[in-house]
């Protein structure tokens, strides 16, 4: 139960503290009858915990203390009501957590079967690769870069034409094509194993259309780039792709490890 929703439900009840005893007890029987069915139908251990406070904080606390190798949390409602929702509680126990977190917003019906591993050439960029394949053991991955000509203004401004422009970004999509042939070299990925998928676009729209354009059910980010103002634009990436995305959204921390 949330700090918050003790408080209202407190408030709702006066010093009825039989109802409310009744309702928390109610409410961990049907964790615990949730608990059985996962239990059964997976062949896994399910230990049902129920906690009161912030939902961020018992999150956070009870994730390092297990220790967990993934937190799993749900996205609700849609669009609008969604955005909300991120804001409100999985963005903020995306910046608080050293844990991996998958946000799932579709019901499973089978294994993971294309990732879209997203990649800026940081050092976090071949673990990344190896999360994806850890969550998403068999999926085919789809590994993207989205890349661009820095300073394209600034360089027309100093006299650049266009067409000494185009030069420049076809040798930055030389380069990252390369680097993602060398990443998945690396990896151990055979030819079959993955995709190379190139993007001149804002990161942020490259996920997105590309989630649909390469039928993706699983998008597999980095929180973390290589200096704090990368850092910055990174946490705006995975903002947006957490609110726009159709697929589940596993994010990663420098920290991973699974």
């Amino acid at each position: 139960l949330s700090a918050g929703a003790a408080a209202q439900l407190q408030q709702l009840l006066g010093m009825d503290i039989a109802l409310e005893a009744t309702l928390i007890e109610h409410t961990r029987h049907e964790l615990k009858t949730l608990a059985d069915e996962l239990s059964a139908a997976h062949h896994v251990d399910v230990e049902p915990t129920l906690m009161q406070g912030s939902v961020v904080d018992e999150i956070s606390r009870e994730a390092e203390r297990t220790p967990a190798d993934l937190v799993v949390i749900g996205a609700r409602g849609t669009g609008f009501m969604r955005r909300l929702m991120f804001g409100s509680t999985a963005e903020r126990l995306l910046r608080k957590s050293t844990r991996p977190m998958l946000v799932v917003k579709q019901r499973a019906h089978e294994p993971y079967q294309r990732a879209l591993v997203t990649l800026d050439f940081s050092p976090w960029s071949q673990p990344l690769i190896e999360l994806a394949q850890r969550v998403a053991p068999g999926a085919h991955l789809v590994l993207l870069s989205a890349y661009d000509v820095p300073y394209q203004g600034r360089m027309r401004l100093a006299g650049a034409t266009d067409a000494k422009i185009d030069v420049y970004r076809e040798r930055a999509r030389e380069s990252a094509e390369q680097q993602l042939h060398a990443l998945a070299a690396s990896a151990g990925l055979a030819p079959a194993d993955w995709t190379p998928c190139l993007a001149q676009a804002d990161p942020s729209l490259a996920i997105v259309e590309q989630e649909i354009e390469q039928a993706c059910d699983l998008i597999v980010v980095g929180k973390h780039g290589r200096t704090v103002m990368e850092d910055l634009l990174l946490g705006s990436v995975t903002s947006h792709v957490l609110a726009e995305s159709v697929a589940d959204v596993l994010v990663s921390t420098s920290t991973t490890r699974i």
